[in-house]
Parts: structure tokens; C-alpha cells; sequence
């Protein structure tokens, strides 16, 4: 698979209409990935579990009310809350009071693309179980000055959710970072959300700009690396999935 690079606006639309926006950036059998948009006050799932893969969000924008664990406790999300829900938990949402724009990954896949395709029957979806599921203290849910900081010379790494499905970072750099050079994965999809400034990616053997908006997959054996453009200060979401080491490695240094 060739790597995916969409800028603002761009990705397979499924839904455009009065009650939102839907898009699909990535499907592939270790992720899927979606960006929404929901007006304000709109449904978005009811409650329901995955047997088999995490289901995972980042709020862009607004303020997403979640319902988790067997009790369905309300847990508000508003933007840069990362929210990771690992299989058999409960869990559902809807919108808040003004529109929302959030990011949704499924690790692995579970069918979640086909199914909003409409070419899947259920995509890992089942009703809640009658025991409750697992209890809510297996949710993460990361408020958007939370996490785990790690305070670098040239950039600030925050560990936001760590699964063994998936794992997300937000990292912050200054105009000195010297970047992270091209390099490939044979385990995991790697992909980036510019959410400031103008990132400087490697597709290939080419050099290319991707202002904030902007988002980037590297499978498996994808060669790629990520920088700032104009030695600027720039963020971004940083998504593996799944985990295979990395939040470790970031402890690390």
C-alpha cells in the first residue's frame, strides 16, 4: 500500500449534508481512520462494545459527551481530549451544544471502513453485554492538558492514550528540531495530524508540505519521515497502531 497523504478537506466522503461531514482518511486492516463533523446537539452512537479491536477519538473541535463503562457514566470531551476505548467496553456519544469536528480511529480495522461503505453487516459492533462489560477505569480518556509530558531541548512529547491497539501522541517542536528522518515499519501504520504550523514530509523519495489540516499514513513498509517546513514551530497528532513499543520508547527519550 502506497502512503496516504490528504490535506484539509480532502478523503473519501461518505456523508455531506445538513447534519455533518464524513470522511474517510485511511482504511487499512490495522487502522481506519475518519474525520467528522456533527452539528450541534446531533446523536452520534448509541451505547455498544467491540469484541475485537479499540475505538478511539481526538476532538478537533467543540465538545463530544461520551457515555462509558456499565454504568453509561457521562464523560465530557472537549477539544484535545483523547478518548480510547479497548475492546468489550461500553461506550457511546453524541454531540455537545455547538458543532464538533473529531478524529475517529478503529485498531485494527474491524470492517469499520466497509461497514460505512455499506458493505458490511455489523463491522465488530454488538450490543452491551449483560455483565457491563469492563469497568470504566479501562477507558483512557485524556483531557487536552493531560497525559504524560515529556519536556525535550527542541520539542514537548505527550504521551495522550496507550493501548496495546494503538497509541497517540501530541508533539510540539521549536524551530530547531531537526525532525524525524526517513525511516519504515514492518508492524504498524504510522500516521500524523498536523494540528499547527506547516510539517515538511517525506513520501517516498519526495519532500513535500503539509499545512495544519493535513493528514498523513505510513504503512507498513512506507518509507517516511516528518519535519518543519520553514524551521518553524509546528504540532501534530502522532498515531501507531498498533502500540508494538513506542510509548515505551518515548519514555525513553
Amino acid at each position: 500500500m502506497e502512503p496516504v497523504l490528504l490535506r484539509a478537506g480532502e478523503g473519501e466522503v461518505i456523508r455531506d449534508n445538513e447534519q455533518g461531514i464524513l470522511r474517510i482518511l485511511l482504511a487499512h486492516e490495522l487502522l481506519d481512520v475518519t474525520w467528522t463533523s456533527i452539528g450541534a446537539g446531533l446523536p452520534g452512537a448509541a451505547p455498544h462494545v467491540h469484541r475485537e479491536h479499540a475505538d478511539s477519538f481526538f476532538i478537533l473541535e467543540g465538545e463530544l459527551v461520551f457515555v462509558l463503562g456499565p454504568e453509561l457514566e457521562e464523560v465530557r470531551a472537549p477539544a484535545g481530549t483523547w478518548v480510547s476505548v479497548p475492546p468489550s467496553a461500553v461506550h457511546g456519544f453524541r454531540n455537545g451544544d455547538v458543532r464538533s469536528v473529531y478524529l475517529n480511529y478503529h485498531a485494527p480495522s474491524g470492517g469499520f471502513a466497509d461497514y460505512l461503505r455499506g458493505r458490511g453487516e455489523g463491522a465488530d459492533n454488538f450490543d452491551p453485554p449483560e455483565d457491563g462489560g469492563r469497568p470504566l477505569s479501562d477507558v483512557v480518556i485524556t483531557p487536552p492538558d493531560g497525559g504524560e509530558r515529556f519536556d525535550r531541548e527542541d520539542r514537548v512529547n505527550v504521551i495522550k492514550g496507550e493501548l496495546a491497539q494503538i497509541s497517540a501522541f501530541r508533539l510540539s517542536v521549536e524551530s530547531v528540531w531537526p525532525g524525524i528522518g526517513a525511516h519504515e515499519h514492518d508492524d504498524q501504520v504510522d500516521t500524523f495530524y498536523v494540528l499547527e504550523g506547516e510539517a515538511g514530509l517525506v513520501v517516498g523519495n519526495e519532500a513535500v508540505r503539509a499545512p495544519a489540516g493535513s493528514f498523513y499514513a505510513a504503512p507498513p513498509g512506507t518509507r517516511h519521515g516528518i519535519g518543519n517546513a520553514d524551521g518553524e514551530r509546528i504540532a501534530f497528532l502522532n498515531v501507531h497502531s498498533p502500540d508494538v513499543g513506542t510509548a515505551a520508547w518515548v519514555r525513553g527519550g
